[in-house]
């Protein structure tokens, strides 16, 4: 490495350009015949090259709602202030402090934790509001009418909000509602349709299926707003990452929900009654969303398959007669070893995978450094 790598490299390290610009800066100049210093020596060289992937690795998925401390203390002021207000009040005299808020902090300042507190804050008094009204017919209703009537209240809130305050939260919370209300339409559709309880186990299959095709729907959305912003330099890129978070762990318990289906609905990770052939199929399924998650450069693929690959691990051990002083450690000493290697090679993983694939494919997608 020479001394034009290195200075590269510091210049990323201290924000002045992102990890991509110094790699794109550098290739251009390389092939300018523009080459300052001696090379370096093999140790130098690696450890700036792993210092790159690092900052590679912190800019590749960075989404733009912590900005500094000052975020975080006008957020604590949001949070403590919506909390009293709404411990004096409960929800009459709260929504209209949380518009005038996010007309100062994000709509005049542009504040981005401060917004994201804001909707979650919006949602909480939909949330709470909603049952205020649906909740007296709770008894009355069957749970997939009440469940429906409850999320019904959530997309015009949440479209308004986003309409005037252009927060990716909020969008992605609307499609999450709107893909949610779809889901219990459909399931409400074939109970009347078919004749049926979707609350009897001897339809799980059914249920796990069409929460499986929702996340699928989530997930398409989310991957759509991703190749739109493939250099994650706009909001679609944040709007990405909060739906990848809802959509993945979506995917993988219904799919970890149909593995347990051979088991009669009955077994579970923490029961002792899941078999050794379904933990390794849940462990196939968690390293194929890590997989994904590398494709893809998001790490929600990565960290919605630790509980389950977890609980993989204990029935395992468990099976074999191990005492539960060991596996329990056991389990908890894979999982984190597994995010350790994951997270610190994370960079050099993603080039292998993505030298693997077609690049009419990797074209599409967030380029690995």
């Amino acid at each position: 490495m020479t001394e034009l790598n290195r200075a590269l490299a510091g210049a990323a390290e201290k924000g002045i350009i992102s990890a991509h610009q110094a790699g794109d800066l550098e290739a251009y100049l390389t092939d300018r015949g523009i080459n300052f210093g001696p090379a370096a020596t093999d140790a130098v060289a690696e450890r700036d090259d792993a210092a790159l992937d690092a900052l590679a690795a912190e800019d590749s998925e960075q989404p733009r709602f912590v900005r500094g401390f000052h975020d975080i203390l006008i957020t604590i002021g949001v949070v403590v202030v919506l909390i009293g207000l709404w411990g004096l009040s409960g929800p009459l005299f709260t929504l209209p402090v949380i518009l005038i808020l996010a007309e100062i902090l994000v709509r005049r300042q542009r504040l981005a934790l401060p917004s994201v507190a804001l909707t979650l804050a919006l949602v909480h008094w939909v949330g709470t509001t909603a049952f205020l009204f649906v909740g007296e017919h709770e008894e009355a209703w069957k749970p997939l009418v009440f469940t429906l009537a409850y999320l019904s209240a959530f997309p015009i809130p949440l479209a308004l909000f986003y309409w005037r305050y252009r927060v990716p939260l909020a969008l992605a919370c609307l499609m999450l509602s709107v893909a949610l209300i779809g889901v219990v339409a459909i399931l409400l559709g074939l109970e009347r349709v078919l004749q049926i309880d979707l609350a009897n186990e001897n339809h799980f299959v059914l249920l796990a299926l069409t929460v499986l095709v929702g996340a699928l729907g989530l997930f398409a959305v989310a991957m759509r707003f991703d190749v739109s912003d493939p250099q994650r330099v706009t909001t679609r890129s944040d709007t990405a990452f909060w739906l990848h978070l809802a959509a993945a762990p979506a995917l993988l318990y219904a799919l970890i929900g149909l593995v347990f289906v051979s088991n009669g609905g009955n077994g579970t990770w923490w029961d002792g009654q899941a078999g050794i052939g379904q933990a390794m199929t849940a462990i196939v399924i968690v390293a194929l969303f890590m997989l994904v998650g590398l494709i893809i450069d998001r790490r929600a693929f990565v960290t919605s398959g630790l509980l389950s690959l977890g609980g993989a691990i204990w029935t395992m051990l468990s099976q074999t007669g191990a005492s539960l002083d060991n596996y329990v450690f056991i389990a908890f000493a894979v999982v984190g070893v597994t995010v350790l290697v994951i997270g610190i090679f994370w960079q050099k993983l993603r080039r292998i995978v993505m030298r693997l694939l077609p690049e009419t494919m990797t074209a599409r997608l967030h380029a690995a450094p």
